[in-house]
């Protein structure tokens, strides 16, 4: 583990031309007609935001908003972490760590940074494989190894009681760090959680017909990305290192598919520009083939003691409470009606307060 190295953001001029001659050379192929959103991004909606990224989008704004987060770059465990590092003024504030999910990056809690300042001080790092904490240095970085890796970085932050979020990807590694660290990390707010039967007839029966509807769309929600990234990320990446279209369209579809309504598409292009920048769609992927893969992911364990909240926003979260409270101590579920998978980035004022009440119930 080393320590920290301020890290500033600083593309070359040239690779943002080289996005823009890719993005003029696209081969779009035809659509559909009549097939909408049911087999995957329209060739026209693709299309209008190509043209946005290719001639409206500022980089260079969205650049030095992300420069004004202090930033660094360890290593950890034989890989290269990046993390931003925003204290409270309040040197007594709980420090907070942030984790994101697929197909997002850092930029996820940018619209929350400011909200949550006031009574944390944020760790944000980027999950190994995601923009800038790539490339990967060898196959293995499960949840569990995430995990690790990141109570280590609060060690060598320094910060010996902390809370952690994580959404999505992240709500598979923050409970991680709860079971590694529960001397250390006083809860666990979790969004965008996902939770699995166990077999048991007699607690599948006890779902309530909400529940039971979850339980079943899960399946539709995660059956065709995950099949592909979960076996053949390296394949994948092929086409979305390659053409900006590609990488676009693909992340484009995910937003559709659970965001709760429209995101600010400047904010959504950041991290799409941040994907294509770092050339991460393979990597990235690969925490898909690492969790389905890994025996010990899956496998029977002790229930979580870290106290355990739950958000769920809108109407696209499958988080069924019997399942999770098989797995976490759940202490604090609740149920927003309006927002999405993303909520951080399009409710951030939701989200914010539904923390701050979580952690400050610990307190």
């Amino acid at each position: 583990m080393s320590s920290p190295t301020p890290f500033h953001i600083d593309v070359p001029e040239a690779e943002l031309d080289e996005l823009r001659r890719r993005l003029d050379a696209t081969r779009w192929p035809a659509d559909l007609p009549g097939a909408g959103w049911t087999r995957g991004t329209p060739v026209e909606h693709a299309k209008e935001l190509a043209a946005y990224w290719r001639s409206e989008f500022d980089w260079r704004a969205q650049e030095r908003r992300l420069n004004a987060l202090p930033q660094f770059t360890t290593v950890i465990d034989g890989q290269s972490v990046h993390f931003a590092h925003v204290r409270s003024d309040d040197p007594g504030a709980l420090p907070l760590v942030l984790l994101h999910g697929w197909p997002m990056s850092f930029v996820e809690f940018l619209e929350v940074v400011e909200p949550l300042r006031e009574h944390f001080h944020l760790v944000i790092p980027s999950i190994p494989g995601f923009a800038f904490s790539s490339p990967l240095a060898e196959p293995g970085w499960t949840a569990g190894r995430v995990a690790g890796a990141f109570t280590r970085l609060m060690e060598l932050l320094g910060h010996d009681r902390y809370g952690v979020h994580g959404g999505d990807t992240g709500a598979f590694v923050a409970p991680e760090m709860g079971r590694l660290a529960p001397g250390r990390v006083v809860g666990v707010h979790l969004t965008g959680i996902l939770s699995f039967p166990a077999g048991d007839a007699e607690e599948d029966a006890r779902l309530t017909e909400v529940e039971r509807e979850r339980a079943a769309g899960l399946d539709e929600a995660t059956a065709g990305y995950v099949a592909i990234q979960s076996r053949s990320p390296q394949t994948l990446a092929y086409g979305l290192t390659d053409s900006p279209a590609a990488q676009l369209a693909w992340i484009a579809e995910m937003f559709h598919r659970w965001a709760g309504g429209p995101v600010d598409r400047d904010l959504f292009l950041t991290n799409v520009t941040l994907h294509w920048l770092t050339g991460t769609a393979g990597s990235a992927a690969q925490i898909y083939y690492e969790q389905v893969n890994d025996p010990a992911g899956w496998a029977p364990r002790p229930r979580g003691t870290v106290p355990t909240g739950v958000l769920l926003a809108g109407t696209n979260e499958y988080g069924i409470r019997p399942y999770a409270e098989r797995d976490h101590a759940i202490v604090r579920w609740s149920q927003q009606d309006t927002g999405g998978h993303f909520l951080a980035m399009e409710e951030p004022e939701v989200f914010a307060e539904d923390v701050r009440t979580f952690f400050h119930a610990l307190a």
